[in-house]
């Protein structure tokens, strides 16, 4: 069977992994803070902060931008349904808009009117399966109400929106290094921001509230804070996968591009990548009108294959207390599937993918 996803963990990481065990410094160590430079450069952004999934990274955000009970953010019902639980933990109201119909991503008219009809207080903006959202358009809906910007970029690591990487666009933005994922260092998890007093009170959060800068590791707790913190052994898998992004990064859009050229006459309606944009390829998503058939028949072809995501946010049990008309994401969660695009497939693999998706026809 051709996985969905295969983490590529070499020799790099196992080196370095081992000399942190060796160290005997395996919390919140020197790997982190390096870890944390290595990925705010990488960004293009002043400042980042190591927390321990994507998840606490979201929720670190919108605690350091202030955002909290009694406020409401815009966001994404088509995302993992992390996106709006962390804005639920920090305290704030999700409210969703919808998405664009070929991109995924959100939609910045619909986003406006959502921004409109709740007061909001900020935009969580979703870059889905390494595709960038509008991030142009969605700046300007929020400058012009003023409220905060904050990129989920989990799946979006090294992609590009007019040459400038996600990550560095919204007041905060937040990654996830889970197994799947572009970058990963087990469990982990990155805010990055050009703002200090962001970077400051995210640093401090993540650890119990302490100050940051010399004093991070003193009694003194400035304010409420969680234990969030990245380990120096997670840290320390990150600095080599980071090392390796630009290879993994090349190896799925040749894999993509492969796909997207063989299905073009197919029965499945392939990806898209908007002037301006560079997907990254966390996910290949196709959309089809008899998904679990032809999932089945991929199976059947030792394919595997997945469906991110089958249910719209707004329509998980968790979110009955939430009114939403998001259309478009309702469809797309019946007509969506993910094949095989990591950098672990070889040349047969796609010939294979590519082949069993034909052959379905």
């Amino acid at each position: 069977m051709i996985p969905v996803a295969d983490p590529q963990i070499g020799d790099a990481e196992r080196e370095r992994v081992v000399d942190v065990l060796d160290s005997g410094y395996l919390a919140d160590g020197p790997e982190v803070r390096a870890f944390e430079a290595a990925f705010a450069d990488y960004c293009g952004t002043d400042h980042a902060v190591a927390t321990n999934n994507g998840t606490t990274a979201l929720h670190a955000a919108f605690e350091a931008l202030g955002i909290g009970e009694g406020d409401t953010v815009v966001t994404s019902p088509f995302s993992f349904v992390a996106s709006a639980n962390a804005v639920r933990l920090a305290g704030a109201d999700p409210v969703f808009a919808d998405v664009d119909e070929e991109t995924f991503t959100l939609d910045p008219e619909s986003v406006e009117a959502a921004v409109r009809e709740h007061d909001a207080d900020a935009v969580l903006v979703v870059h889905l399966y390494g595709l960038p959202a509008e991030m142009d358009r969605l700046a300007e809906v929020a400058d012009a109400h003023d409220v905060a910007l904050v990129e989920d970029a989990a799946q979006a690591h090294g992609a590009e929106y007019d040459g400038r990487r996600v990550g560095s666009f919204g007041d905060a933005a937040c990654f996830s290094f889970y197994p799947t994922k572009n970058v990963t260092t087990g469990e982990g998890g990155m805010v990055t921001t050009d703002r200090p007093e962001v970077a400051d009170r995210a640093a401090s959060f993540v650890n119990h509230g302490r100050p940051t800068g010399d004093d991070h590791s003193s009694y003194d707790h400035v304010r409420l804070g969680h234990n969030f913190r990245m380990t120096s052994v997670a840290a320390a898998i990150g600095l080599a996968q980071l090392e390796r992004l630009p290879e993994f990064n090349e190896a799925r859009r040749a894999n993509a591009a492969y796909l997207t050229d063989r299905l073009e006459r197919s029965s499945v309606t392939t990806p898209v990548e908007p002037d301006g944009r560079r997907h990254v390829y966390h996910q290949y998503t196709v959309r089809t009108d008899d998904r679990a058939a032809l999932r089945d028949h991929l199976e059947d072809e030792g394919v595997a294959t997945g469906v991110y995501y089958p249910t719209p946010i707004h329509e998980q049990p968790a979110y009955s207390h939430v009114d939403a008309e998001a259309p478009v994401a309702e469809r797309l969660a019946d007509e969506v599937l993910s094949l095989p695009v990591h950098p672990g497939l070889d040349g047969d693999d796609v010939r294979t993918i590519a082949g069993a998706v034909k052959d379905y026809e």
